[in-house]
């Protein structure tokens, strides 16, 4: 193992045994460089390790803080650090999860538990499903002015599979892929691990602008653009119609292909996707996680119909394909209209949660939408993302820092990511509550890092 990763496991240690507390400020990476003997250069990687273990947050220049332990079990009391059995809130997770979801879920599986059928469901699954995944998957996806031709659906293990094969399939190792300054962060591990550059372009309210893509496509060619044009994570914006065409039109003009992630759209009224109007360069990517549940779950994928064998290739060669059992699950979830009747319970739990936050963080700064299960809030000075992070770990509530989903590290809003779907709202009121406190408190009054 290397150095820097066996420094990392001690300090993660530290944290598990609560000899470092959450909120507690490390010491600047020189300085723990020359504490541990090693060099600059270790040491910074031994942080970047902690970073992506999701163990402390922080940014370079600003301080590095050990975020709030693992969230325990759903339904615990908000606690004040330190105290024996304390567990926090966790406003990172968003997992939208309906009343009554176990129980809707349950019966519906029961068919699959027979061993004829259970001999099937495990058999492996192509990238390309079953003629009836396709046919769900299809029927699931249809907006008012769009139905995807089920032929050209495929199927991994997930939505983040699903980015992974399409972009492996466009963009070569050094390639540059045009992206929201805001994305989601796991796009940017993605690039990591293809040797992808990410191109941050700028936007208004309506939505990502036209002008800043072919900027950057004139300073060198993109090899495709990733958008999230539905309740982006994690400013929850919406383009507008009108932008959506100027886009299709600019990427007509460009031939330039197109990722798009509708994974939150569910949470809406069916409206209309990029592909409608650019249906021979946009991907479409969605999926089960967000829609059903996270444990058991698959990936969607709508594809041009040339590039239908591209992708499955590069499905199958990354090991991304989807399991069998979660395809047929999918399909009589989708049938017996299971999903339906899940997809109207999170909306209307998306909507009280979206009270809730109104209620608790009125007079702030929050841009989120009425169906939206998580909020951006852009925070009052003198706070920073960073610090305000490790207070409110110091609290017993895990947020999402901005940094985390900047594409260009400095250029970032002082500013948070609330996920409102997985804590239980009386935790989630107590929590926004206590988060209200926190940032209502001047400079010279905080107490924490």
């Amino acid at each position: 193992m290397s150095d820097y990763r066996r420094i990392a496991d001690r300090i993660a240690d530290d944290i598990a045994t609560g000899r470092l507390r959450p909120g507690q400020r490390l010491p600047p990476q020189r300085a723990f460089a020359r504490r541990r003997g090693i060099a600059p250069s270790t040491a910074g990687r031994v942080y970047g390790e902690l970073v992506r273990r999701g163990l402390v947050v922080g940014e370079v220049g600003r301080g590095t803080f050990v975020r709030a332990a693992p969230a325990g079990p759903a339904g615990q009391a908000l606690v004040e650090p330190g105290l024996p059995g304390a567990a926090p809130v966790n406003l990172e997770l968003n997992y939208p999860a309906a009343p009554g979801q176990p129980e809707l879920l349950a019966p519906v599986l029961a068919p699959l538990l027979r061993p004829d059928v259970l001999a099937e469901a495990l058999l492996p699954a192509a990238a390309t499903g079953t003629r009836a995944a396709r046919e769900a998957a299809a029927a699931l996806l249809t907006t008012p002015g769009w139905r995807p031709a089920p032929e050209r659906l495929l199927f991994t293990g997930n939505a983040r599979q699903a980015i992974a094969a399409v972009l492996a399939s466009l963009v070569r190792p050094g390639g540059r892929v045009g992206v929201e300054q805001l994305t989601y962060p796991l796009v940017k591990e993605i690039a990591v691990r293809l040797g992808i550059t990410l191109v941050p372009l700028a936007g208004d309210p309506a939505g990502l602008l036209p002008e800043a893509v072919a900027a950057a496509h004139r300073t060198s060619p993109l090899s495709a653009l990733y958008v999230q044009p539905t309740l982006h994570n994690p400013t929850s914006l919406t383009t507008s119609r009108p932008r959506l065409l100027q886009l299709a039109q600019l990427v007509h003009d460009l031939d330039l292909p197109v990722v798009e992630d509708r994974i939150w759209s569910f949470l809406q009224e069916p409206g209309d996707p990029l592909a409608v109007h650019a249906p021979a360069l946009t991907h479409v990517v969605d999926g089960l996680s967000k829609r059903v549940a996270p444990g058991l779950t698959a990936g969607f994928l709508v594809v041009p119909p040339h590039r239908v064998a591209a992708v499955a290739d590069s499905v199958r060669s990354g090991g991304w394909s989807a399991g069998r059992f979660a395809l047929e699950a999918a399909v009589r979830w989708a049938a017996e209209g299971t999903v339906a009747r899940l997809v109207a319970a999170k909306r209307a739990d998306a909507a009280r949660r979206q009270r809730i936050l109104a209620e608790e963080l009125a007079g702030f700064t929050v841009r989120s939408g009425p169906s939206s299960s998580f909020a951006w809030w852009e925070l009052p000075a003198p706070w920073r993302a960073d610090t305000f992070t490790a207070a409110a770990a110091a609290h017993g509530i895990a947020v999402t820092p901005g940094p985390a989903f900047a594409v260009a590290p400095g250029h970032t809003p002082d500013a948070v990511r609330l996920g409102l779907a997985s804590a239980p709202e009386p935790d989630l009121r107590r929590a926004l509550r206590t988060l209200a406190h926190v940032a209502a408190r001047r400079a010279g009054d905080r107490t924490g890092p």
